[in-house]
């Protein structure tokens, strides 16, 4: 009677159809409290779902914050960074296990390979551009992982509304327009992920992560994203 009293009162964990989740962020706060409290709930929800994080491996700004929050949670940390960006990226104390790898294009490959969905919350050159070529990956059949973007406050109102347009001129069809999943907060955010179906026809099903590495990020000339 006591243990089943005890398993009762124990919180529920929620289940999950992820195991990592990979997080695009920037490695600066940003102005507005919203996008620093975003990157924690992140984290939170994370946690709550028994997911572990895979990220670009920076201890300050987003990254910092959302990193901190899953390892605080208990569950584990991959930051995979270029050696180049550790004195730039990295202050003080790691958080969980850090991989260094040599190049942009690498730690992309490993934190893509690692991860079963991405998020994207609030970030600048570095985050859209992680963002946009896993959604191109999605198109063209590398991966079926859903793709979420953290819309804070309507900061990717605007990338939305591009989207948009471009569908509405013929350059993306509906279908990859379905690739992106967007919410306002981490919570509903996580519930679209968990229900993310791919409608998309990819062009390319064959290929992988492994062999998207050994063809485009050891030979520029193959970057098959762009």
């Amino acid at each position: 009677m006591e243990n089943r009293k005890e398993q009762e009162q124990q919180p529920s964990v929620k289940s999950s159809r992820f195991k990592r989740i990979c997080v695009f962020c920037g490695s600066s706060h940003g102005k507005s409290p919203s996008y620093q409290l975003a990157a924690i709930q992140l984290g939170q929800q994370l946690v709550e779902r028994n997911i572990d994080l895979v990220y670009g491996g920076g201890s300050i700004g987003l990254m910092g914050l959302v990193s901190q929050a899953v390892y605080d949670g208990g569950r584990h940390v991959l930051g995979v960074i270029p050696k180049t960006l550790m004195p730039r990226e990295i202050t003080g104390e790691t958080v969980g296990e850090v991989r260094a790898v040599s190049g942009m294009h690498q730690r992309k490959a490993e934190m893509s390979r690692q991860a079963d969905a991405f998020i994207a919350l609030p970030g600048g050159y570095g985050t859209l551009e992680e963002l946009l070529e896993v959604i191109t990956w999605a198109q063209l059949g590398i991966h079926d992982k859903p793709v979420g973007l953290l819309n804070v406050d309507g900061y990717y109102n605007s990338l939305l509304s591009f989207i948009d347009k471009a569908v509405d001129e013929g350059f993306i069809s509906p279908a990859a327009r379905h690739i992106i999943v967007s919410a306002q907060t981490a919570q509903e955010l996580m519930y679209k992920l968990e229900d993310y179906a791919p409608k998309h026809s990819g062009v390319a099903p064959k290929l992988s992560w492994e062999m998207e590495q050994q063809l485009g990020y050891n030979n520029a000339k193959a970057d098959i994203a762009r």
